[in-house]
């Protein structure tokens, strides 16, 4: 009895537990099912089409050689250089000059109106033009030539990867053995894991006694860089199996592959990461992929194992050690031929001495770009779409402005007994006619990051206000021209407020009678204001804005003489629609957007209207040129090159506070501010401040003078400075434009009348030669 009753719950037992498993394994069969179902699903939802959130590349303009440009040697190479073009003259990204002519390798570059392909070509100069270029076979002449535009900035996501996305056909064939040969070397047989490779290099490694080598596949790592984390756990290990082998059921071994070349970490620059081979080829070699050499693409393939551990610039000697394996393991499977290798591990390491800054090294004009990119694009679309951004940046423009200000301010500074350095500056350079904005400082030091003058600083703008006071009157030619006497005697005018204004001039003089020329080129406050009260301010506002100016102005008597602030991007505005003869064209940084696929996003078109006739901004222009040959600016003359002539204007604001330049030559138009940050006196006027800035500028420029043509309905007389009228036969005289029938029609008195003898003036001068 006791037997059977021990031995019934024995045999009840095992169908019990058995009743708790089998549900329980089926359970957890179904919870993995649909676990792997959901991994299943995120890999084709977040791998399909590999999408990373890339940043938008923002470039200058492409160079555009041509036969005849206005060009040097020395400013062809140093745009090369800012490319990164090698001196070597070997393979695409090169350059070797000899004398007067220059040997050129370009690279290949996909522009928004077509693609320009990688050439050889000779470019031959005489004096300091272009004079021929010749394309190999060298038979081929040219007649003209694109170079590829330098990447000035990122707009970085907000995780701060950045990345240079690469196709799998873009990619040294000598990267992809190198890779297989150290990472995985079963990588075209095995679907996602490998336990062959786990078991080689463990014993590997063993032999070694360090980590020579991964068991991980391709496959494995990339599933670990692109979808989990890096916490050594062994839910993230099954996982990384399981989405590796998931990962080759849907994609093939080549979009593996591009993911991966595409997505691993290579190297950190502060808060950005450096992700795929493409954009480390750059930061470790300033090259492109395909310009590397097999000692440098191992290199690379070496920091895949740890970029921290192997970084070049921080462990020189641990880098060559390891890329000298990658050569030998590629050597071992065929991937290079034993002479390549040994070549190639004799080779130093070769990575430029300082990493390339993921900051602008122009933050100014990069704000602006900012500013014009956010009244077309998303935030997100600017930071995850890989946008290519074409802007108006012209290389030679902003390293004069740059070299202009940082050498000129200090020699200020030293001259004038400032204590230094306190003196600060914006400049702004374009092209007049279709306003596009060449180079931008907002800083004596051009790579800082904080307020940006030349967008943000609102200064009074003293004298360069007055062109519109003149301009208003020469559209009035019935009662103004440029001989016209103006009054530059005592005045006081009576306010609203009851209070008076009494304008006084720079020499607290008073000088008569005077042209109104004489009166614009020396910047008479008395005579200008006297001027527009008479034009009337209305009249003055309007043609304020005419020139660009946008902001409300208050109908005071002192806004005749610039009391009114302004950026220097507004001034900049007014100018451009002067030095354009009347043609009002918004500024602009931005060409064109496209996106990462080639797709035209959109262009910035040039939207010119005329808002001056050209008869009136020829005579403004005029006065403009003698300010610059006897005026206020006739320093320039010494200051410029010879040959290249300029119209401007000085502006200096009360107590010597704001000095500015605005002017333009025949190919650009500038505008320097120099002033102090805490609004004191700095002791500088206009001609002694900002003036010795923008010729230095135009001095490093290639540019034309300026001579604009004059329009129809013009035509040139003599006029007597002394008295306005015709000057003819005057010992002294100048010669000015007018509107057809609007010259004086009297003679001054050294002019003999008709039938007469020899005039007056000329006769007293000969009898005075003869008594000396």
């Amino acid at each position: 009895m006791a037997g059977k009753g021990k031995g019934r719950p024995g045999r009840t037992t095992v169908p019990r537990i058995a009743v708790w498993l089998l549900p329980a394994f089926a359970l957890s069969a179904v919870v993995a099912v649909l676990y792997v179902l959901y991994l299943d699903g995120r890999i084709r939802t977040e791998f399909e089409g590999k999408r990373w959130s890339l940043p938008a590349r923002v470039f200058a303009r492409p160079l555009d050689l041509r036969t005849g440009l206005a060009l040097t040697p020395e400013q062809l190479v140093e745009e090369l250089r800012f490319l990164h073009y090698r001196a070597d003259g070997g393979g695409a990204g090169s350059y070797r000059r000899q004398g007067g002519q220059v040997m050129l390798h370009t690279r290949g570059f996909a522009f928004p109106d077509g693609d320009e392909p990688e050439r050889q070509v000779l470019i031959r100069f005489e004096g300091a033009q272009i004079a021929e270029i010749r394309a190999q076979p060298w038979d081929t002449a040219l007649p003209s030539l694109r170079l590829e535009p330098a990447l000035i900035a990122n707009l970085y996501p907000a995780h701060n990867e950045d990345r240079l996305l690469i196709r799998r056909d873009e990619v040294p064939q000598v990267l992809v053995d190198a890779l297989i040969a150290v990472e995985d070397r079963r990588f075209s047989d095995h679907q996602g894991i490998d336990p062959h490779s786990i078991l080689r290099a463990f014993v590997a490694n063993l032999r070694a006694g360090r980590t020579v080598q991964g068991g991980s596949t391709l496959t494995q790592q990339l599933v670990k860089n692109y979808f989990l984390t890096s916490e050594r756990t062994l839910l993230r290990k099954i996982n990384e199996a399981v989405m590796a082998v998931l990962l080759e059921i849907h994609y093939d071994k080549d979009e593996i592959l591009e993911a991966y070349l595409n997505e691993i970490w290579l190297g950190q620059d502060g808060a950005r990461a450096i992700h795929g081979f493409g954009l480390a080829a750059q930061f470790y070699f300033q090259r492109r992929l395909d310009e590397l050499a097999p000692h440098q693409l191992a290199l690379l393939v070496a920091l895949v194992r740890g970029a921290a551990s192997y970084n070049p610039r921080v462990h020189p000697k641990r880098a060559l050690e390891r890329r000298n394996l990658v050569l030998d393991l590629l050597e071992q499977e065929g991937g290079l031929s034993a002479d390549a290798a040994t070549r190639a591990r004799a080779q130093p390491l070769g990575v430029s001495a300082a990493a390339p800054s993921g900051i602008t090294p122009f933050p100014a004009f990069v704000e602006r770009v900012r500013e014009e990119l956010r009244r077309d694009y998303s935030a997100e679309a600017l930071h995850t779409e890989g946008l290519f951004i074409f802007t108006t940046l012209d290389p030679t423009a902003q390293r004069a402005a740059e070299n202009a200000v940082t050498g000129r301010l200090p020699q200020i500074e030293r001259d004038r007994g400032i204590s230094g350095p306190i003196l600060q500056a914006a400049v702004i350079v374009a092209r007049a006619e279709d306003g596009e904005i060449l180079a931008l400082l907002g800083d004596r030091n051009p790579r800082n990051i904080g307020f940006n003058r030349a967008l943000r600083a609102e200064r009074p703008v003293g004298s360069l206000a007055k062109p519109a006071v003149y301009l208003a009157a020469l559209e009035r030619p019935e009662r103004y021209t440029l001989a016209t006497l103006l009054d530059d005697g005592e005045l006081t005018v009576k306010l609203d407020s009851g209070a008076t204004w009494s304008p006084r001039n720079y020499d607290r003089q008073y000088h008569g009678r005077v042209p109104l020329v004489d009166a614009l080129a020396h910047s008479y406050n008395i005579s200008t204001a006297r001027l527009g009260l008479d034009v009337g301010l209305p009249a003055v506002i309007r043609t304020l804005e005419r020139l660009g100016v946008r902001r409300p102005l208050k109908r005071y008597p002192s806004l005749l003489l610039g009391a009114f602030e302004l950026t220097p991007l507004e001034v900049m505005q007014m100018y451009q629609t002067i030095a354009a003869g009347g043609l009002h064209v918004p500024l602009r940084a931005i060409r064109g957007v496209v996106d990462a696929e080639g797709r035209v996003l959109g262009r910035t078109p040039v939207a010119a209207e005329r808002t001056v006739q050209p008869e009136s901004m020829f005579l403004l222009t005029a006065a403009l040129q003698e300010v610059t040959r006897y005026g206020t600016a006739a320093t320039l003359s010494r200051r410029l090159p010879d040959g290249l002539h300029a119209a401007g204007k000085t502006g200096t604001t009360d107590g010597l506070r704001d000095t500015w330049f605005a002017g333009f030559t025949g190919g650009h138009v500038a505008v320097v501010w120099v002033g102090r940050d805490d609004n004191e006196p700095t002791g500088l006027t206009g001609a002694s401040g900002a003036l010795p800035v923008w010729a230095d500028i135009m001095s490093g420029l290639p540019g034309r003078s300026m001579e604009p043509p004059p329009p129809d309905g013009i035509e040139w007389h003599a006029i007597d400075p002394v008295t306005g009228l015709r000057g003819d036969g005057c010992v002294e005289f100048r010669r000015l434009p007018f509107l057809v029938g609007t010259a004086p029609a009297e003679y001054a008195p050294c002019v003999r009348a008709p039938g007469e003898g020899v005039p007056k003036q000329l006769f007293d001068r000969i009898r005075g030669w003869f008594h000396q």
